[in-house]
């Protein structure tokens, strides 16, 4: 009887993810026969306007007369209209961007063409929307905190350290440099007030962070060999199943602290990490570092580190954008998240 039971179980489990499956892929038909009639419209009012010499008055006409035939269809506004010609004049002379905007929802589509010009830039929220499943306000809060640019520039030892399933992930996890703006402290100030700032103000720190990051506890307590040592914050991150320690320093990188945290990720990964969730990860917040040293010191790194620097600015600094790789090697970097999403 009991296995009969566990049979079934089983089998209304297989019916259950059957129909999930087949639900998000008719979504996905649907998504994509959507930006494609939008694509269309686009390309028609585009080409109307340019061979007949018609102004602005046939756009609004043209949603009036469509709102009309189709009453309770979203979509045929104005507003939107003008919206599918941009879309369409954008992209029309991409062909490696067209396929990918398919993708994605229009919504988000239209947050990225509008708050991204660049098409390198569009290329990565594009597929780093795709991937992970970004919420529009997931969207709009990393192109804001400008993921892209603090992406390319940021070091960790990622590639040599973390399995490559969630590796770009953990890449997407760590900043080159965070904004402590929501901090109101002084420019000489101690690493205990630094910490009591972000304590104060944790919800702007985890938004800061990324938003997939859940607090767990500050100067939390390690005891190994009957010693005690204490981590600045301990975090966890959502996505990536893990929990990230996090060393606060008022001064510029040395190379001892990566010991220092190597050290925090081994007693974490055999104290506190359970059976499911993935090695722990450790983040070294500076004041400064040099990119030389830094990169050094993570060559003999055999645990998940990122060496990151704090400061209080709303835009990313002129010296962090001579960082940035060239655009060659930036889309040989955005080519690799086209994988599979099951990666």
């Amino acid at each position: 009887m009991e296995n009969e039971l566990l049979l079934y179980a089983s089998f209304v489990k297989e019916i259950k993810d059957l129909i999930y499956r087949r639900q998000y892929e008719a979504m996905k038909r649907v998504n994509s026969a959507l930006i494609q009639l939008y694509w269309e419209i686009g390309g028609e009012i585009e080409r109307q306007q340019r061979e007949q010499s018609w102004g602005k008055s046939v756009v609004e006409i043209l949603a009036k007369e469509l709102q009309k035939e189709f009453p309770g269809v979203q979509g045929f506004s104005a507003r939107n209209l003008w919206l599918m010609r941009e879309f369409y004049i954008e992209y029309s002379q991409n062909t490696f961007l067209q396929p990918l905007v398919a993708e994605i929802s229009w919504t988000k589509n239209v947050i990225i063409m509008q708050k991204c010009k660049d098409p390198l830039e569009r290329e990565f929220y594009i597929k780093m929307t795709k991937r992970y499943g970004w919420t529009k306000d997931v969207l709009i809060n990393n192109i804001e905190n400008q993921a892209f640019g603090k992406y390319l520039a940021n070091q960790t030892n990622f590639d040599e350290t973390v399995p490559e399933k969630y590796r770009l992930q953990a890449k997407l996890a760590v900043k080159d440099d965070y904004n402590f703006d929501f901090i109101e402290m002084g420019i000489e100030h101690s690493e205990a007030e630094l910490e009591a700032g972000i304590i104060n103000n944790i919800r702007a720190f985890l938004s800061e962070m990324g938003g997939d990051f859940s607090f767990i506890g500050n100067q939390y307590h390690l005891d190994v060999a009957d010693d005690d040592y204490y981590i600045d914050l301990l975090l966890y991150h959502r996505r990536l199943r893990c929990l990230i320690a996090i060393d606060l320093k008022i001064g510029g990188f040395k190379p001892e602290y990566a010991g220092k945290m190597q050290f925090y990720l081994t007693a974490l990964d055999e104290t506190m990490k359970l059976p499911d969730e993935n090695p722990s990860i450790g983040i070294i917040i500076c004041k400064s570092k040099n990119r030389t040293r830094v990169e050094y010191t993570l060559k003999t790194a055999n645990k998940p580190i990122g060496i990151a620097t704090y400061s209080f600015y709303e835009t990313l600094p002129e010296n962090m954008r001579s960082l940035l790789p060239s655009p060659d090697e930036i889309a040989a970097i955005i080519h690799e998240f086209g994988g599979d999403d099951n990666d």
